[in-house]
């Protein structure tokens, strides 16, 4: 698939209800000819629908464009930065999932009731991660944000019979991977890499398993 250099405002130009190749010109600055071939092109690769004039699209379909858009060279934080929560957190697990791990998304625990975002399980072997799509934040809310990650991954390996669970926490804006309480903080740019060499730093990690 080809694809416009500005490819964050094609993402924002994928609107929820319906768009016309005239809206999305006007949303990606670019003219009506390349609007519509763009637009084409999503249908094309089996992203969004076509009804007549408009273009019809749902938050999956942008999370496919997401990916096709990474896979063509764009950089994953910056395509990060134009999905929501929602999709940040398929786009996390898509990259576990092209890397033969076992995903699970948006696991509700009971006695108490805790969620964890996405699971990535290989080699027997869980990874929790949290995902964080934040713009901002500091030391203190990512600390606080480690300590509710270890306490929903001891109640995963207590639920889960033989488990082995490692707590990550995944970010959008992040300079580089960083430790706290050897949790590691991964910036989604670095996830593709830390995920290659994560069996290999195991020993860095706050390794969780039953007793």
């Amino acid at each position: 698939m080809t694809f416009n250099q500005n490819v964050l405002s094609q993402l924002h130009g994928m609107v929820p209800g319906g768009i016309s190749v005239g809206d999305f010109s006007m949303i990606t600055k670019t003219n009506d000819l390349n609007s519509k071939r763009i637009l084409d092109g999503y249908i094309k690769n089996g992203i969004g629908k076509k009804q007549e004039n408009k273009y019809y699209f749902e938050d999956a379909d942008k999370l496919k464009a997401a990916i096709e858009l990474i896979k063509n060279g764009s950089p994953i934080d910056e395509i990060a930065i134009a999905l929501n929560w929602k999709n940040f957190e398929g786009l996390v697990a898509e990259m576990l999932f092209s890397k033969d791990f076992a995903v699970i998304k948006n696991l509700i625990l009971t006695k108490p009731r805790m969620e964890i975002d996405v699971i990535g399980i290989r080699l027997g072997i869980a990874m929790l991660i949290d995902c964080k799509h934040w713009k901002r934040y500091s030391y203190s809310t990512l600390t606080s944000a480690v300590k509710k990650q270890i306490e929903r991954t001891k109640h995963y390996v207590l639920k889960t019979k033989g488990a082995i669970a490692v707590p990550v926490i995944v970010t959008l804006y992040q300079d580089k991977l960083d430790f706290i309480d050897r949790v590691p903080i991964v910036p989604i740019f670095q996830f593709s890499s830390f995920i290659d060499e994560f069996y290999g730093h195991l020993d860095q990690m706050n390794t969780i398993e039953t007793k």
